[in-house]
């Protein structure tokens, strides 16, 4: 096993340790909103991590590109996804108007 096994190996063991991590302590909780706070580490942190190994992987190529891709998506639209999740949840509970923001 030479230098880029290893690191590959490490950043998938990492990714994967946050992403269970993450699910584990979402089990243990009952709000959404405390439970959005856990899904930031597995869509900004976990899921890039497991890409970047994946990616590393495969070594260039289409599929490495397509991979980086999605990560870099899912990075980036993550944050994104969680803050309308937890706008939604609020007007269903009444906490916010329905009203787009202005």
């Amino acid at each position: 096993m030479n230098a880029v096994h290893g690191v590959m190996w490490a950043l998938l063991a990492a990714g994967l340790a946050v992403v269970v991590l993450s699910c584990w302590a979402a089990l243990a909780l009952r709000r959404v909103y405390n439970r959005l706070h856990l899904l930031t580490p597995a869509t900004s942190i976990g899921a890039p991590l497991i890409g970047i190994a994946a990616a590393i992987a495969d070594g260039p190529g289409l599929t490495t590109a397509q991979v980086l891709f999605i990560v870099v998506l899912l990075a980036v639209t993550g944050p994104v996804l969680e803050a309308a999740t937890g706008r939604m949840a609020a007007q269903r509970e009444g906490l916010t108007r329905r009203e787009s923001p202005q």
